[in-house]
């Protein structure tokens, strides 16, 4: 056989392990990626919920002093 083929054949042997385990890796950070976008989503809900209650708690104090 020549020599461009064994090279083709050394180049696929080496680089096509490395090829999935990097495919791998990407799937993995994708899914980690979407966990902390839907806890991030948790956060900010939460911190709206703590700020109308803040806005609410303001209003209230606001008012009594009006009085």
């Amino acid at each position: 056989m020549s020599d461009p083929i064994w090279l083709t054949l050394a180049v696929a042997v080496i680089l096509g392990p490395l090829v999935a385990v990097i495919q791998n890796l990407r799937k993995e950070n994708s899914e980690q990626h979407s966990e902390a976008r839907e806890l991030l989503h948790e956060v900010i809900k939460t911190v709206d919920k703590v700020d109308n209650k803040l806005e609410k708690h303001i209003d209230w104090h606001l008012d009594k002093e009006t009085k």
